[in-house]
């Protein structure tokens, strides 16, 4: 039995983290794939904290990006949300379910200005559905985007069975990672 399915995301993840021109990242994709475990995995794993800010669960949450569009202010709000510091560079700031509250989306734009410093990564359910229609509006160029997808017959493969996944990549001239 599969108890955890390394997904191929994490290394673009890593890949983003480590960027010199990294901004924040908005991840797009179908529903039910995995988007916040992956984030909150990634989070766990690469990072000394990890905040998750639900806008779909805590609803409050979209009073602070109501009042102010200043990211230390917003950072200065969300400690009230988290038991986990927000501290730049060593916490994954995680905007769940984003589509919740325009207002977020719209302030990714002012901590890629203002404070980039910070790492946030934001999700959501519908959210690429609701860009491509042009129901929020933000600055392009002040994101990163990313794109997610179903697990991969390669990522089932390598957790059902290591030594499968090592012959098939073999067949494939490919080195197995």
């Amino acid at each position: 039995m599969m108890e955890f399915i390394e997904r191929d995301i994490t290394e673009r993840l890593l890949e983003w983290k480590n960027s010199a021109d990294r901004k924040p990242l908005i991840i797009r994709g179908a529903r039910q794939i995995g988007k916040s475990w992956a984030v909150e995995y990634f989070g766990k794993r690469y990072y000394d904290n990890l905040a998750v800010f639900n806008f779909d669960r805590k609803r409050e949450l979209a009073d602070v990006f109501q009042r102010t569009k200043d990211p230390k202010r917003i950072i200065d709000e969300l400690t009230f949300f988290t038991d986990k510091p927000l501290l730049p560079e060593k916490t994954l700031i995680f905007f769940d379910e984003i589509q919740e509250c325009k207002d977020a989306l719209n302030a990714l734009k002012y901590f890629c200005e203002d404070a980039p410093e910070y790492h946030i990564i934001a999700a959501g359910s519908l959210l690429g559905v609701a860009i491509d229609e042009g129901n929020y509006s933000f600055p392009v160029g002040k994101v990163n985007f990313l794109q997610m997808y179903p697990v991969s017959f390669r990522g089932f493969v390598r957790a059902a069975d290591s030594s499968l996944y090592e012959h098939i990549a073999s067949l494939a001239g490919k080195a197995a990672s």
